[in-house]
């Protein structure tokens, strides 16, 4: 069933329950409280009855008690013949005495129960229904005892077809159907009209559901934070802006790998083609006896090139899928910093620069040996290669539960969109640069990133273009949870 039908349906019958029990509910009040009033009516004939009997006393001294009393039945009872109230009255042995000749009173009319509690002073009241010429006709009772000097002197009973209450109640159903009636069809467009709307809420809902199934990560569905649906048009909308900012990382991701497997491709056959080229040279002896040895140096240059290139990719790999271990240990940061910048002071003299450790004293680090060295030698590389003729200074530092260790250059630096991407995998700040031997993959500073997080450190980066680049690395000190991770 559609949803519109399902909300006209749960709207409209919940309106039409509740009408109905409103309706219900008013009806039998509506009798009960016409009852009551009709039984009050009837009380107070009977106190009529009462007082004229005391003023016919009062004034007709010669008359007897029980003619006085009949005479009072008679002539209320004249007075309200029009609203049809009767009166009889039976004495204090059970005989009827008004209308006179009536005989024996019926049990049918007072029973034992009724008899009992009115010669104990108590009033009663009663509804019955009887058939008068073939129909059933209701009638209202009111019986009231009667005494005379403290002493129980018979009971009247006031009695009036009780067709005004259901005349009245016939009334006021026949209204309340029609006011239904009229509330049902009003009920009904209502819930139309609102299940209308809700409904149109879902379908622009579906109609955007559909255009991003499409890949149109643009839609926009309204939102105007009233209710769930306003809620739920924002979690979708959060949804999209996620999914295009996924869907533009994707695309600049891929964009990135196919450069990669170019530039990857290109520095693979440019060594493996002066590989080959020195083999068949050395085959056929093309080569003079005096530069072999330099032909033999140049391949294992050109194979080491290889093996980096591949070794990062595999280190990338490894880090980003957890299948390293990390092995925590105290070690002296500074002389580990000093033995790498000795390695690394010949590459940097290639390219005019100088090493600086501006850091003398003794300072312990909490961290991975190897992974330590390699992401200085990463960091310290970096450096370099986009240094000349410049200074790289390096320093180390304690913080509070933490080392931290500096490495800045005065190179070409960095703009701020290249601060922002230089994390991403295959990014090269200076594309010029990718065929240096320092700066193959474009993955050392995303190698970099992914060991820093292992040690549960920080890296930060700071560069202004042609002024240079810092780069700061913090070890904490102590690591509560164990840090190795393994796949």
């Amino acid at each position: 069933m559609k949803y519109l039908y399902q909300q006209l349906l749960a709207f409209a019958g919940l309106i039409l329950l509740i009408l109905l029990t409103l309706g219900l509910s008013f009806t039998q009040f509506t009798r009960k409280t016409l009852e009551d009033n009709n039984y009050k009516e009837l009380f107070g004939y009977a106190r009529s009855v009462e007082k004229t009997n005391l003023s016919f006393s009062s004034q007709y001294d010669w008359m007897t008690e029980d003619a006085a009393f009949q005479n009072a039945i008679s002539v209320t009872e004249v007075s309200l013949n029009q609203q049809g109230v009767t009166f009889v009255f039976i004495d204090k042995d059970q005989n009827v005495q008004y209308p006179q000749k009536a005989g024996k009173v019926n049990k049918h009319l007072v029973s034992d129960a009724q008899w009992k509690a009115l010669k104990a002073g108590q009033q009663q009241k009663e509804t019955s229904t009887k058939n008068v010429m073939g129909q059933n006709q209701t009638t209202s009772y009111a019986m009231v005892p009667f005494f005379s000097n403290d002493s129980f002197y018979g009971v009247l009973l006031v009695s009036q077809p009780a067709m005004n209450v259901e005349n009245s109640v016939n009334s006021i159903v026949t209204d309340l159907f029609k006011a239904f009636i009229i509330a049902s069809i009003i009920a009904i467009i209502v819930s139309y009209l609102f299940a209308t709307r809700q409904v149109k809420r879902i379908n622009r809902m579906r109609s955007a559901t559909k255009e991003v199934a499409t890949g149109n990560f643009d839609v926009v569905v309204p939102n105007r934070n009233r209710d769930e649906f306003d809620d739920l048009a924002n979690d979708f909308n959060r949804m999209t802006i996620s999914l295009k900012e996924s869907q533009d990382e994707i695309e600049r991701q891929e964009e990135r790998r196919k450069q990669f497997m170019a530039d990857a491709s290109h520095e693979m056959r440019t060594p493996l083609t002066t590989i080959n080229g020195l083999l068949e040279g050395l085959q056929y002896n093309a080569i003079p006896e005096n530069q072999k040895a330099k032909a033999i140096s140049l391949m294992q240059n050109e194979t080491s090139r290889l093996i980096r290139l591949v070794n990062e990719n595999l280190d990338y790999e490894k880090i980003r899928t957890n299948q390293i271990s990390i092995i925590l240990q105290k070690f002296n940061a500074t002389e580990a910093v000093s033995t790498l910048l000795t390695q690394l002071q010949a590459k940097a003299e290639a390219s005019g620069d100088q090493l600086v450790l501006n850091t003398n004293d003794a300072i312990d680090v909490y961290a991975d040996y190897d992974r330590f060295v390699q992401v200085l030698v990463n960091l310290i590389q970096n450096a370099i290669q986009f240094t000349q003729n410049g200074t790289i200074n390096v320093s180390i530092q304690k913080e509070a539960a933490a080392t931290a260790i500096e490495i800045s250059d005065n190179g070409i630096g960095m703009s701020e969109e290249q601060v922002k991407n230089i994390w991403d995998r295959y990014y090269k700040a200076d594309p010029s640069r990718k065929n240096t031997k320092y700066g193959e993959s474009g993955l050392g500073l995303s190698i970099v990133q992914e060991l820093v997080r292992l040690h549960r450190g920080t890296i930060e980066v700071t560069s202004e273009l042609e002024k240079g680049t810092t780069f700061k690395v913090t070890f904490p000190d102590e690591v509560k949870e164990d840090v190795k991770e393994e796949a």
